[in-house]
């Protein structure tokens, strides 16, 4: 498409085999978004794309990604609230029109039945979007928790550690000796991260761990050490501890190295061809929709004039 789509906190930048999601860095942006900066998200992550009302008159584009496409969403599990997800770009008010539109685009390039009501989409194989980059870090209420890209250390806090913790000692997991991360919100009462060893099977959830051993005696050591705070594997939050825009980097980032190093390459491919396989008809109805939002007045003369002759001359 070649189109960018400017929102509020976020641009959304259409390329031939991808979108490249860049956010703003104002005082009034998420600071999860001004901590990623940019994300290239290419076209097979996305799983549908919907066009929703938003507060205060504004309209949603939002698209959604495949399971295990891109690591950040994998530990999110769902977590984040609205004004956090980085998928949804909040457009001002009267942009109805204009969302559809890219909306449509989008819904072309994906998998048959994708946007369906039902449709289930395949996961992916590997990680198609790229994890934030290390070295990463930041303060638990327990201790400091930081990552090289092969190694997370864990250095636990004389004021906030457990004496379970102090006993165990500082802590270092090299990634090849792990098998997945949990990620619990630190704007619930019980935020934490854990570490999930190839010696033990992951909880299945944020939390499971603890709630599938909870009805064993308070004496129980496997008891003890499910819960976080005694966990020599996992770091708690609390109230500005492990805020959301620093913890969540961090775990996909480690997440993307326990699974092979994150987002493999991607080769370009021509938008038209993407778009359809019959070039003419889909330049012709990227050329009617143009004369729509034209007539509606959300894109200028000048506008419509050039971007008419740029699809033209994909014919």
């Amino acid at each position: 498409m070649g189109d960018v789509l400017a929102g509020i906190h976020a641009t959304w930048e259409f390329e031939g085999d991808s979108v490249l999601i860049r956010f703003g860095r104002g005082i009034r942006a998420p600071k999860l978004f001004q901590a990623l900066r940019e994300r290239r998200v290419p076209h097979e992550a996305l799983s549908s794309v919907t066009v929703s009302p938003g507060r205060r008159g504004t309209v949603v584009l939002h698209a959604r990604v495949r399971p295990g496409a891109d690591p950040l969403m994998d530990v999110a599990a769902g977590q984040l609230k609205d004004g956090y997800d980085p998928y949804r770009l909040v457009l001002p008010a009267g942009r109805e029109t204009l969302a559809e539109y890219y909306a449509q685009e989008l819904r072309g390039l994906l998998p048959e039945g994708g946007g369906d009501a039902g449709f289930r989409p395949r996961p992916a194989e590997a990680h198609l979007v790229a994890a934030p980059e290390a070295p990463l870090g930041f303060k638990a209420y327990d201790g400091r928790a930081s990552f090289d890209g092969s190694e997370v250390s864990f250095r636990w806090s004389w004021t906030g550690a457990s004496t379970a913790k102090w006993k165990a000692g500082d802590q270092t997991f090299r990634v090849g000796d792990l098998q997945g991360v949990e990620w619990r919100s630190p704007e619930g009462h019980d935020g934490y991260l854990r570490l999930v060893p190839r010696a033990f099977p992951p909880s299945g959830g944020p939390g499971a761990a603890r709630a599938g051993l909870r009805g064993r005696a308070a004496g129980d050591e496997a008891d003890r050490l499910s819960q976080p705070d005694h966990d020599p594997a996992a770091v708690v939050f609390g109230v500005g501890y492990g805020p959301v825009h620093e913890s969540l980097p961090f775990a996909a980032a480690v997440l993307a190295a326990v699974r092979g190093g994150g987002a493999r390459a991607q080769t370009p491919v021509p938008a038209v061809a993407a778009v359809a396989a019959d070039p003419a008809r889909s330049v012709a109805d990227r050329i009617r929709q143009l004369g729509e939002l034209h007539s509606a007045g959300l894109v200028t003369d000048e506008e419509f004039t050039s971007k008419k002759a740029q699809l033209l001359a994909e014919l």
